[in-house]
């Protein structure tokens, strides 16, 4: 039966299940192995040694005290932008923490008021603050660790590569182990974080089906603050990093014709340290507000179940177990690409990363049915047998394992083809790189509809999702997909802080002059890199949709509880409107951010031109001069921190303004119209970005060496050799790979948030 009267029955005369003992030591224990297991592997990447001679078997030369020299002034270089850029972006944040908790307090205070006497809920608005506050800080706190693990590691896996006989599998394996820091200890955090302030508030109110649905609502707030940290994590790391990275690009690559990473680039520090405080910290903020509010969701929702109640402190705790265990699935995972199946070569990167996502999904998947059946009542409720009323739906433990199962492997898809359309290897990519045989406006248009086709599968996904969770266990069933989305966390985050940290050790390679097969090594790493960072895109942005459905679903099951029947009709004039406005919110949002990474780019490019044209040594192949790096540090800094600002204030705002001014009707229309329009907004953006810059990748790698010289035999030297980055065909591939950036790395990931 689809839905029931929950007149019919209160709590199906469920007890407690004794079962539900067993969560708190689950959350608890699993969050402290998360933080443990990162630290082991913490350790595991501080001993490789800042030094390019200390692998057995490596030679030591009369240049290697310089090149080690040069490697430690380049990681403290990386280290010290990428340290000051937060604090500066974390200072703001704290202000900005502080003024809105204080909104928080005085608005739930006075919406919550007693209607009999008018007195002010103080301790509702303080407790929601509260929350607000530890999601905020937890998420801050996210992004500084993977950000502090990032800058440590870049220059250890530059080392790594240096091994001439196993430089491939050191490489990989430090690379990958610091995403494993960021991942396991960002999930460990989280769950601990989120449990403890349950556990000290469930004291405030009373142990009763109201006393819980009170103490979820105040703790909605705990996703809200990651959120909004998240969301100027990924604006203004994104604008940092794509500055500078663009900025190096045309005034280095395009105009001068200067190598990848070249040292005679005053931009080339700054985009270095943009990976780590765009690609790293901002995704773990996101993804860690993902988490935040598919967690509270969950338990809004459930809380609004009374059977779930009546099942006991376990069954409300399901999300949370839910995400611990993913803990040490992943964790097992882990040790399949670093030990039992490690990489030995190139073509082992893709398919170890693969086996990551495929290995971590196919073992989480009976540990989510012993979860439900263990934890979630099975009872009869009216006509609902074997299970429990949530939402009005007959749902049942068997259902919330296929809702979970429906986001856990439908998450796999999408990274599946998200590599399909931007790893090199297959045919959507090698097809961009061929178009740029006619020039860089043919590479745009082919990487275009690469993003757009890209957006078909993944929405199809999402879509069954959604029908499927909700058929079997309504909006509860949602926010449980879209944590099954998000079970495999870890693993996520491992292989994506994977690609900034290879891209990192690519550029101190070039920088330091290392011997050209370590730059091959680290080129090759951080092509796969590329396509991991699109992967973890993929997920960010499916899981988010289903989290704003959620979410959406939450709001609505809250406001039908208090007797405030809601609906959304499309046919209602102010619901279409709504709609209108939400669906084009996202376009607006996305040229604010593109267009502050033009202006911020335009500013580093008449710096890096003013310092070639004042020291022209630095365009003198080999010259031991050097640019002034700081400066064009401080503009992205600068640059990144002005313009993260309005586009923030316009995702805050915008709800807010429509559900004071025009309504629940307005807003209920304006969040699904942009969650409609953004989900196949950032998908495309993010690929199309990610296809042009492994575009690029294929070509400097050879993939097209044979048509390039037949087209162009003035770039083949006299020995034979093709040298296709001179190539009209390689400079094609930069300009689309240039446009490309701000898609994939500032407004496609900031869209999902």
């Amino acid at each position: 039966m689809d839905s029931l009267d929950m007149a019919q029955c209160v709590n199906g005369g469920i007890e407690p299940l004794a079962s539900g003992a067993l969560t708190t030591p689950i959350i608890v224990a699993t969050g402290i192995i998360g933080i443990v297991f990162s630290i082991f592997l913490l350790r595991q990447v501080a001993s490789v040694l800042l030094d390019v001679t200390s692998a057995p078997g490596a030679t030591r030369t009369a240049d290697s005290a310089e090149q080690n020299t040069k490697l430690v002034e380049l990681y403290r270089a990386i280290t010290v932008g990428a340290s000051a850029f937060l604090n500066a972006e974390y200072k703001l944040c704290a202000l900005f923490v502080a003024v809105v908790s204080v909104g928080i307090t005085l608005l739930i205070s006075w919406a919550t008021k007693d209607p009999a006497t008018g007195e002010w809920a103080w301790t509702s608005g303080l407790i929601s603050a509260l929350s607000f506050f530890v999601g905020a800080v937890t998420s801050m706190v996210s992004g500084f660790i993977g950000m502090r693990v990032a800058v440590f590691s870049n220059a250890r896996c530059t080392v790594g590569a240096c091994d001439p006989s196993k430089g491939w599998t050191r490489s990989f394996n430090t690379a990958f182990r610091a995403g494993g820091v960021m991942g396991f200890s960002l999930t460990g955090i989280a769950i601990l974080a989120l449990y403890i302030l349950l556990a000290i508030l469930r004291t405030a109110f009373p142990d009763s089906d109201e006393g819980y649905k009170q103490l979820m609502d105040v703790v909605a707030g705990f996703g809200l603050g990651g959120s909004s940290i998240a969301m100027f994590g990924r604006v203004g790391g994104g604008i940092y990093t794509k500055a500078a990275d663009v900025g190096a690009d045309l005034a280095g690559k395009v105009v001068e014709n200067l190598p990848e990473d070249d040292p005679h680039n005053p931009g080339t520090i700054a985009d270095n340290v943009g990976d780590n405080v765009g690609d790293v910290a901002g995704m773990g903020s996101d993804l860690f507000g993902s988490f935040g509010e598919a967690s509270c969701a969950a338990l809004l929702v459930g809380a609004s179940s009374p059977m779930i109640v009546a099942a006991g402190w376990g069954a409300l705790m399901f999300p949370l177990a839910l995400s611990g265990v993913g803990i040490l699935v992943c964790m097992a995972t882990s040790f399949v690409a670093t030990d039992l199946m490690p990489v030995r070569d190139e073509k082992g990167i893709e398919s170890a990363l693969k086996m990551q996502l495929l290995v971590s999904t196919l073992l989480m998947t009976p540990c989510v049915y012993a979860l439900a059946v263990t934890l979630l009542p099975a009872a009869t409720c009216g006509m609902c047998v074997g299970g429990f009323v949530v939402g009005g739906v007959c749902s049942s433990p068997l259902k919330a394992f296929f809702c979970v199962g429906f986001g856990l492997w439908g998450g796999c898809v999408i990274g599946f083809v998200t590599e399909y359309y931007t790893s090199f290897s297959y045919t959507p990519v090698q097809e961009v790189a061929n178009a740029c045989r006619t020039g860089a406006a043919t590479n745009i248009i082919y990487g275009l509809a690469l993003g757009y086709k890209s957006a078909i599968v993944p929405v199809f996904v999402v879509a069954f999702i959604v029908f499927g969770a909700h058929s079997l266990a309504g909006f509860y069933g949602i926010s449980l997909a879209a944590l099954g989305m998000l079970a495999t966390l870890a693993t996520c985050l491992s292989i994506d802080v994977y690609g900034p940290v290879c891209d990192n050790a690519g550029g101190i390679a070039e920088m330091c002059e290392l011997h050209p097969s370590v730059r091959e090594k680290t080129d090759a790493l951080d092509a796969a890199g590329n396509t991991t960072a699109a992967i973890g895109k993929g997920f960010a942005i499916g899981s988010a949709c289903l989290v704003g459905l959620a979410l959406f679903g939450a709001f609505v099951t809250r406001l039908n509880d208090t007797g405030a029947k809601v609906t959304v009709d499309l046919l209602d004039p102010l619901t279409f409107a709504g709609l209108l406005v939400g669906s084009m919110l996202p376009y607006w949002f996305s040229a604010m951010t593109m267009k502050s990474v033009g202006k911020a780019a335009n500013e580093m490019v008449i710096e890096i031109k003013r310092q070639f044209d004042a020291n022209p040594n630095l365009l003198i192949p080999n010259h031991p001069d050097r640019p002034d790096y700081d400066r064009c540090i401080k503009i992205s800094t600068d640059a990144s921190l002005r313009e993260m600002i309005a586009p923030g204030a316009l995702v805050m705002f915008a709800p807010i303004v429509a559900g004071v001014v025009f309504g629940t009707k307005s807003v209920t229309g304006l969040l699904a119209g942009g969650i409609a329009s953004g989900v196949q907004m950032a998908v495309s953006a993010s690929n199309t970005g990610g296809a042009w810059d492994n575009a690029k990748k294929y070509i400097g790698k050879g993939g097209l060496n044979d048509l390039i010289a037949r087209v162009e035999p003035d770039v083949v030297n006299e020995l034979g050799d093709v040298k296709q980055k001179k190539s009209q065909i390689y400079k094609a591939a930069v300009t689309g790979d240039t446009v490309g950036d701000p898609l994939k790395d500032t407004s496609g990931p900031a869209l999902n948030i």
